[in-house]
């Protein structure tokens, strides 16, 4: 288990380091609550609309296992939703007192570890 656990947070380190790289700010990793757990909320830049995303991330090693991607479910989006609304009442609203100005939205973020040559880490916006 400690050994899927690093797997994981090194994906996650690196989907971060993506997410910063295309001008978002991360606001938290890993809240957890009764319902589960967000791996990470980032923001895009105001000049982007400032939208908040909720974002999943995926690690998968190189070889015969899934693409990262294919994990992502209808019941998966459907407890990531769930999640985001219990984060924005939790986190967001009490300080902002309004919804973000962009909304908020599922994004996915797939990182494999090929068995040779550096990560591939790849964001969609808008899973759902």
């Amino acid at each position: 288990m400690d050994r899927r656990r690093g797997l994981g947070r090194f994906g996650e380190d690196l989907a971060v380091r993506r997410l910063r790289e295309t001008g978002m700010t991360v606001l938290e990793r890993n809240w957890r609550c009764r319902g589960g757990e967000i791996d990470i909320v980032a923001q895009d830049p105001p000049e982007r609309g400032g939208a908040l995303a909720v974002c999943e991330v995926k690690t998968r090693r190189g070889g015969a296992f899934q693409h990262p991607m294919a994990a992502v479910t209808p019941d998966k989006i459907a407890r990531l939703r769930r999640l985001a609304d219990w984060w924005l009442s939790e986190r967001w609203l009490a300080v902002h007192g309004e919804p973000p100005p962009g909304g908020v939205r599922i994004d996915m973020v797939g990182v494999l570890l090929p068995e040779r040559g550096g990560p591939e880490v790849e964001h969609v916006r808008g899973v759902a």
